[in-house]
């Protein structure tokens, strides 16, 4: 396996094993791993096994005692793994507060542009949360400044029209793309031709744990390298004939996955997407399946529609049925009982932005997350279901509450009867 990423360590092999406690294996990545790694497996490393079995050894401590595993994921992938076998878990905050405003000086160099786009997320919970994540802050910061290029004089207008949910964030930047090859009479056939073969690729790839494509791969989804528009979404690695693609970041490939289905709307391949998102316990299709949601907003497709022509309205409609069956059936005045599945629930229902049926869903139940620890981002997309629907009873006893979550929720308290 060493060999296989570091061929030129073959005549240094037998020293760099001789001591394992000198040893450190890093594995960036755990939830992009298209292997099964089950850290409960107490099976003995065998000479010939596969890479999953390799990496449980090393974490056991069954093969090299004594080596050092780093190891990195999604928190949505860490859900459904067995962590117990970790010394220690860190979680990465990634930007604090002060962080994000460096950034966003250093990003823009201009005083008014940094400071109305840092005040702007700054008011919007949900992007400044996702400014903890600096790839996300990049991409936040560059849809805010082809905004602001695009019209130089900032006013109210400019920024009422922003972005305001992770889904209208990703459409703005690609739309701001799409508006740069739209030179030629038929640019949107291009764009749409060329986003219905990349999203089928992309769809396949989150489905399968797959972020690195190759020319045999374009070829099978038909997705053409002869346009400039390529470049802009994927880059390529490597030497003729070993070339792969991969997308910016792996929350484009998603994005891209969910939008092919409202690009070319199919009632059957869009419910065999559904069902087959939902089966996966390791949450690699939570972010794409949030990404559907936010599509089902009528104002959020609309800002496409210069580019790519009409989005389906049908796959929205489909969507939304979907989301009103993920709410289980209650008794009246039975409380919800608070997990992730329900709260995935309400990430769904924050990026569709769709008031009405987050009253619908919700109904007469009451709000229990007792014992759940929530973070700030949950906060976020709490306080906007509570927004939405009045005289709910909520519970969030022993939630581990930092003090900004407390404060994302204080828009919503007069909707609230009673908090636990």
């Amino acid at each position: 396996m060493i060999l296989q990423q570091y061929p030129y360590l073959k005549s240094q092999i037998a020293d760099i094993l001789e001591d394992p406690e000198r040893l450190l294996f890093i594995f960036d990545g755990l939830d992009e791993s298209i292997h099964q790694i089950d850290f409960r497996s107490s099976k003995l490393f065998a000479y010939r096994t596969n890479f999953g079995d390799i990496v449980v050894s090393l974490v056991r401590q069954s093969l090299l005692k004594g080596c050092s595993v780093l190891m990195t994921s999604r928190p949505t992938r860490l859900a459904s793994v067995n962590t117990d076998v970790f010394q220690r878990i860190a979680e990465i905050m990634g930007f604090l507060h002060e962080d994000r405003r460096i950034f966003f000086n250093n990003f823009f160099g201009n005083e008014e542009w940094s400071e109305k786009a840092f005040h702007y997320v700054q008011e919007n919970d949900t992007l400044y949360t996702f400014c903890y994540i600096p790839a996300y802050c990049w991409i936040i910061c560059t849809v805010l400044s082809m905004c602001f290029r695009a019209q130089p004089t900032i006013t109210d207008q400019l920024m009422t029209s922003l972005p305001k949910t992770v889904t209208q964030l990703f459409v703005t930047f690609v739309s701001n793309i799409l508006a740069n090859h739209s030179q030629n009479t038929d640019g949107a056939h291009t764009a749409r031709e060329l986003l219905t073969s990349m999203g089928r690729m992309a769809e396949h790839g989150v489905m399968n744990h797959m972020i690195v494509f190759d020319e045999r791969h374009l070829e099978s989804f038909s997705v053409r390298n002869d346009k400039h528009l390529f470049s802009s979404f994927l880059m390529e690695s490597g030497q003729p004939p070993d070339v792969d693609y991969t997308f910016l970041h792996l929350t484009l490939q998603e994005f891209f996955a969910a939008l092919v289905h409202f690009i070319d709307y199919n009632a059957d391949r869009l419910q065999e997407t559904l069902d087959e998102a939902e089966s996966y316990k390791d949450g690699r299709a939570e972010i794409f399946l949030r990404f559907l949601c936010g599509f089902s907003d009528s104002s959020t497709r609309s800002m496409l529609k210069s580019h790519v022509g009409e989005l389906s309205t049908q796959a929205a409609r489909h969507v939304i049925t979907w989301i009103q069956k993920k709410i289980p059936e209650q008794r009246p005045n039975k409380s919800i009982r608070g997990n992730r599945d329900l709260l995935n629930v309400f990430y769904y229902l924050h990026e569709s932005r769709n008031k009405a049926l987050v009253s619908q869903c919700i109904g007469s139940n009451n709000i229990d997350f007792s014992c759940v620890p929530l973070s700030p981002l949950d906060f976020s997309v709490l306080s906007f279901i509570l927004q939405s629907c009045r005289e709910r009873e909520v519970n969030l006893r022993s939630c581990n509450i930092q003090s900004e979550g407390l404060r994302k929720l204080v828009p919503a308290l007069h909707n609230i009867k009673s908090l636990r």
